[in-house]
C-alpha cells in the first residue's frame, strides 16, 4: 500500500524502489512509527516525546542545604534550586508550565513555578535554603512566599539584581 506525504507543497509517494524497513511517516498531526516489509505494514505505535529524567542515583543523595535562584523578569519567572556546590537539582519556568504571553509574568505563575520546583527537590531532602532574587518582575515576592510555604527554611534572602554604577557612555552633545 502506498502512503502519500507532503513536502514543500508537492505530493510524493513512496515507491517500491525505496525498500525501507523502518521509517517515520511524515504527515500532518502526530507521527507514527511504521514497520514495513515487502507486502505488509504494521503500525507499532505513536511516537511520544522523550522526557529527560534525573538518574536514579541522584535521588539517593540527601542534601540539607540548597540555593534557590529566582529570576523575575518582565516577561517570565525562572526558578532553579541547586546544592551549595552549584549542581542544579531542579528548575522550572512559567513558560515551561504552560503559561502563555503576558500570563507568564504574573505573581500567580511565579507561585506555581515555586511550588513545582519545591516538589521536585523534596526527594533530595532540602530543608535550609539561601534565596537569591534577580530582576524586577512582579513574581519576586510571591515566589519567595511560595518557597517558604512549601516547608523550606530561608537562611538568607538576597537581591542580586544587576545595577549599573554609571551606565553606558552618554551621547555626544548636540551642536546647534
Amino acid at each position: 500500500m502506498r502512503k502519500a506525504f507532503r513536502v514543500r507543497r508537492t505530493t510524493y509517494r513512496f515507491s517500491m524502489r525505496y525498500r525501507l524497513h523502518n521509517y517515520t511517516l511524515c504527515k500532518m498531526g502526530s507521527k507514527k512509527v511504521i514497520e514495513k516489509s515487502a507486502d505488509t505494514e504494521k503500525i507499532i505505535g505513536e511516537k511520544v516525546p522523550q522526557v529527560s529524567v534525573a538518574p536514579a542515583t541522584s535521588s539517593k543523595r540527601k542534601i540539607q542545604d540548597g540555593v534557590v535562584n529566582i529570576q523575575a523578569t518582565f516577561n517570565n519567572t525562572i526558578i532553579s534550586i541547586s546544592d551549595t556546590k552549584g549542581n542544579v537539582l531542579a528548575w522550572a519556568s512559567s513558560g515551561n508550565l504552560g503559561f502563555k504571553g503576558s500570563k507568564k509574568a504574573t505573581p500567580y505563575a511565579a507561585t506555581r513555578v515555586a511550588e513545582v520546583v519545591a516538589e521536585r527537590v523534596k526527594k533530595f531532602g532540602v530543608q535550609d535554603v539561601s534565596i537569591y532574587v534577580k530582576g524586577v518582575g512582579s513574581g519576586r515576592e510571591s515566589a519567595i512566599r511560595a518557597i517558604i510555604n512549601q516547608g523550606m527554611q530561608p537562611r538568607m534572602i538576597k537581591d542580586v539584581t544587576p545595577l549599573p554604577h554609571n551606565g553606558p557612555r552618554a551621547k555626544k552633545p548636540r551642536r546647534v
